[in-house]
C-alpha cells in the first residue's frame, strides 16, 4: 500500500516541480508488455508492467518510484531492511556486542537479515539492465539467501537450542549448515543458469534448500516438542512459532504461484505469489529476531555453559560461507558472459 501511495504521488510531485519537456523530447517509458522483453523475463500468468532493457542504470533507480510488475518485491525488502537497521540501532543501545562474548551470533543474524533483504531488493530493482545483470543480481540475491540460512542455523544453535538436541548435534551442526547454505546457493544460482523450470532445475534449487532449513530449525522444533510450559509463559518459544507458520506460508506461496494462476493477466502490479512469498518471508524474519533477542537475554544461564569450549570457529564458518557463495556467483557469472557472448556471434 506504500509502495502504491508513493506510485502515485511523488510522480505527480516530480511534475509540478519540473519544467516542461522541450520540444521533440519524448517521455521516458517506464513499463512494455512481455513482447517487448526476452523470454528470460516473463512471468507465468504476468503479461505487462515489465521495464525496458539497455536503459541507464539512473532510469532503473528512478522506477523505484514507478509502477512496474516488480515494484512490491522491492519494496517488501527494502522497508524491512530499513526496519532491521532501526532495530539494530535499538540493540546498539542494549546489547555489548564487542564486549560481550556471547552477543556475536545476534550480531551476525541481524547482519545476515539485512544482506539477503537488500540484495533481494537491489536485485529485483536492477535486474532489467542486461540479461548479463539479470543473471548476476540474482546470483547475489542467492548469496544473501545463503549468508541469511547460516545466520539463522548459528543464531538458533547458540541461543534456542535445548541441551539435550545441543549434545547430538554438536560436533556436526555448524559445518553442515554452511556446507547445506552454499549448497543451496549452488543449486539455485545453476538452476537460473539452465533456466529449466523442470525437474532436475527444482530439484536443485528446493532440495538442498529445504535440507538446509530442517537442519537449521531443528533447534527450534527440539525446543518445541520438548517444552513443558505452553508459549504464554514464554514468549521466545510464541515467536519462534511465529517464525515456523510465516516460512511454511511463504514457501506455499513461492512454490504454487498463486493468486496469479487463478486470475491470469490480473495480477501484474499487485498480488502476485511472489510478493506474497516476500511479504510472509520478512514476517518470518521479524519475528525470528525477536525470538533471538528473547533467547539472548533469558536463557542465558541455558547457552552459556553449552558454548564454553568450541569444537568449530563460527565466525569462520560464516566467512567461509559468504566467501565460497560469492565465488560461486562470480563463476555462474562468467559462464553466462560466455554463453551470451557465444549467442550474440
Amino acid at each position: 500500500m506504500v509502495a502504491q501511495k508513493l506510485s502515485h504521488l511523488l510522480p505527480r510531485l516530480r511534475q509540478a516541480r519540473q519544467q516542461p519537456q522541450p520540444p521533440g523530447q519524448p517521455e521516458p517509458v517506464f513499463t512494455v508488455d512481455r513482447a517487448k522483453v526476452p523470454p528470460l523475463y516473463w512471468k507465468p500468468y504476468i503479461y505487462v508492467g515489465y521495464r525496458p532493457l539497455h536503459q541507464t542504470w539512473r532510469f532503473y533507480f528512478r522506477t523505484l518510484f514507478q509502477q512496474h510488475n516488480e515494484a512490491v518485491n522491492v519494496w517488501t525488502h527494502l522497508l524491512a531492511a530499513l526496519v532491521l537497521l532501526l532495530r539494530l540501532a535499538v540493540f546498539l543501545g542494549t546489547v555489548d556486542f564487542w564486549g560481550d562474548p556471547h552477543a556475536l551470533p545476534l550480531f551476525i543474524i541481524v547482519l545476515a537479515s539485512f544482506t539477503y533483504l537488500f540484495l533481494s531488493a537491489l536485485a529485483h530493482l536492477l535486474q532489467a539492465k542486461s540479461e548479463f545483470w539479470h543473471y548476476s543480481f540474482f546470483f547475489l540475491d542467492y548469496v544473501g539467501v545463503a549468508v541469511y540460512q547460516f545466520g539463522s542455523a548459528l543464531a538458533h544453535f547458540y541461543y534456542a537450542i535445548e541441551p539435550a538436541w545441543h549434545a547430538q548435534v554438536q560436533a556436526i551442526f555448524l559445518p553442515t549448515a554452511a556446507f547445506l547454505a552454499w549448497l543451496s546457493c549452488t543449486g539455485s544460482c545453476y538452476n537460473k543458469y539452465i533456466q529449466k523450470p523442470g525437474l532436475l532445475g527444482r530439484t536443485c534449487q528446493e532440495v538442498p534448500s529445504a535440507l538446509a532449513y530442517a537442519l537449521d530449525i531443528s533447534p527450534v522444533a527440539h525446543r518445541i516438542l520438548v517444552s513443558p510450559s505452553p508459549a504464554t509463559e514464554d514468549l521466545a518459544l510464541l515467536y519462534h512459532k511465529c517464525q515456523v507458520v510465516f516460512f511454511l506460508l511463504a514457501a506455499a506461496f513461492f512454490s504454487a504461484l498463486v493468486p496469479e494462476r487463478w486470475f491470469p493477466g490480473s495480477c501484474h502490479l499487485f498480488g502476485q505469489g511472489h510478493q506474497l512469498f516476500h511479504v510472509f518471508l520478512v514476517f518470518c524474519t521479524l519475528a525470528q529476531l525477536e525470538a533471538v533477542a528473547l533467547d539472548y537475554e533469558a536463557r542465558r544461564p541455558i547457552y552459556e555453559p553449552l558454548h564454553t569450549r568450541w569444537p568449530h570457529n563460527f565466525s569462520g564458518l560464516f566467512l567461509l560461507t559468504v566467501g565460497s557463495s560469492v565465488l560461486t556467483a562470480f563463476l555462474l557469472s562468467q559462464l553466462v558472459r560466455r554463453k551470451l557472448d557465444q549467442k550474440a556471434q
